[in-house]
């Protein structure tokens, strides 16, 4: 699969529908980002606190006790039925990727920070405190990137060739980015939505596009298609290797893949609205968290049955 240029597909869903056979194009809300500088990463329109100018991810610490959201104005934190700020510098974290021991991420630095603008591709094991620049600082902002949970292997699409990544691209690295191996991701149609590693088999990976889900079982070199009913607008692969597909109905469907077993549950997700955003957790499998493009967060402790709205159009809730 030979790519000129790759994006991912970030905070606006299906503005437009574009089938492309093999290849796909820069989402404008990711142009308008990454053109941000270190001066004012957040725009002008950060309103601080607790709320979200926009939400660039989702993922639970491996204890499950807590659900953190990245923002344009920092990370949030959902804990115990109430919201707070991560400690450490308010970064515009962009491509936000839970493992056991930390998360992984890119993005833009926060006002001040002595960190170069892109991040690059960083590393924080204290919940946000303190970050590592893994490699690429000051080259690219990796919006579209997923970790194996309990392996580390990440996967990103790299939006435009740099020092370590010579075309864009899907690439995976065993090793937190030293060395990367680029996959063709042969068997993909349609503009990429979302993208999941699974969490203990390192090899499979799920792409998400306005086309359907598409699995990979060798690191992305070639893809199947798993659902192909509606667009597709976001994916995450639960502890337990289900996979969740956030779907252009607004529903959430569960996918075990080894049986094809589905199963559909309905969302709260309001039309004109769509789910950006799909987390499990990996204490309780049957704890779910979702988010979506206006800004609404729920989650829910009975796989999908019911939900609670936690965040409302970009403004946390707390009791």
């Amino acid at each position: 699969m030979n790519i000129e240029k790759i994006s991912f597909r970030g905070d606006v869903f299906l503005k437009k529908i574009i089938l492309l056979a093999l290849a796909v194009v820069i989402a404008a809300a990711f142009i308008a980002c990454s053109k941000k500088t270190a001066d004012d990463p957040h725009g002008a329109h950060d309103t601080g606190g607790l709320a979200f100018t926009h939400i660039h991810g989702l993922g639970y610490s491996s204890d499950g006790k807590r659900l953190f959201i990245p923002a344009h104005n920092g990370l949030k934190v959902y804990a115990d039925g109430k919201w707070s700020d991560a400690p450490g510098e308010k970064h515009d974290y962009m491509g936000f990727s839970m493992a056991d021991n930390g998360f992984y991420s890119s993005g833009h630095p926060a006002v001040g920070s002595t960190y170069k603008n892109p991040m690059g591709l960083i590393k924080s094991t204290d919940e946000g405190k303190s970050i590592t620049v893994l490699a690429l600082e000051g080259e690219v902002d990796l919006h579209g990137m997923s970790v194996s949970y309990r392996t580390h292997t990440l996967y990103v699409l790299n939006p435009e060739p740099n020092s370590k990544m010579k075309q864009a691209g899907l690439f995976y690295s065993r090793d937190e980015g030293k060395t990367r191996v680029s996959s063709p991701m042969s068997g993909v149609s349609g503009q990429i939505t979302a993208l999941a590693a699974h969490p203990t088999q390192d090899t499979i990976v799920a792409i998400g596009t306005t086309s359907g889900a598409y699995v990979s079982r060798d690191n992305g070199q070639t893809f199947t298609a798993l659902y192909t009913d509606q667009p597709v607008s976001a994916v995450a692969f639960t502890d337990q290797g289900e996979l969740l597909i956030g779907t252009g109905k607004l529903e959430l469907i569960s996918v075990n893949l080894e049986t094809k077993q589905r199963v559909t549950m309905k969302t709260p997700v309001q039309n004109g609205d769509g789910i950006s955003y799909l987390t499990g957790s990996p204490a309780n499998p049957k704890e779910l968290a979702l988010a979506t493009e206006k800004k609404d967060v729920y989650v829910s402790a009975d796989y999908g049955t019911d939900w609670k709205k936690i965040a409302n159009q970009g403004q946390a809730i707390n009791p």
